[in-house]
């Protein structure tokens, strides 16, 4: 069995993890997801989708600097260490297929999404969540480069509507 990809500390105390000094939590993938459709059935996927972007839009961000600063990480090479940590943590696999960092676009690939997964040939796109985080994580690397301030982004298909992975669009807004 290989190690985990990251360093993980575990403070004796407390029991509490971290990485890279950010707390974290291991919960089940089934829970995780679980939290998203529990949404969806209440809200609307819609909603859910706007609610998400929002949080995972600043969280990416927040991460972002940090890891610039821990890492001596600048530009589009804090999006490369982004996606490889979403990757790492078992998000799935997130592919940087292109960006244009002072044009603010990106495409980025995800093979073996949780999201699809979970809810399996849901008929729909189910990646959604991702969205915000692309946009955080990409506008840190537009910011830097001088491009546009506001991006939007796009699961434009999705392994649970039957693509063969899922993939996503980032533009200026």
């Amino acid at each position: 069995m290989a190690e985990l990809p990251v360093p993980v500390v575990v403070d004796a105390a407390t029991g509490a993890w971290s990485v890279d000094g950010s707390p974290m939590i291991l919960v089940p993938r089934h829970f995780f997801v679980g939290i998203q459709k529990a949404v969806e059935a209440r809200l609307g996927v819609a909603a859910t989708d706007a609610m998400l972007r929002e949080v995972t839009e600043q969280a990416a961000r927040d991460w972002c600097a940090k890891e610039a600063g821990i890492h001596g990480l600048a530009g589009i090479e804090v999006l490369r260490h982004y996606l490889k940590r979403m990757s790492q943590r078992g998000y799935g696999r997130f592919t940087l297929e292109a960006a244009e960092p002072k044009a603010g676009t990106a495409r980025v690939r995800l093979d073996h999404s949780v999201y699809v997964a979970e809810y399996g040939a849901a008929g729909r796109r189910v990646c959604y969540m991702f969205t915000g985080a692309l946009i955080g994580g990409i506008s840190f690397a537009t910011r830097a480069a001088g491009g546009p301030e506001h991006l939007h982004a796009e699961e434009v298909s999705c392994g649970a509507e039957g693509a063969p992975h899922c993939s996503f669009v980032v533009r200026p807004a």
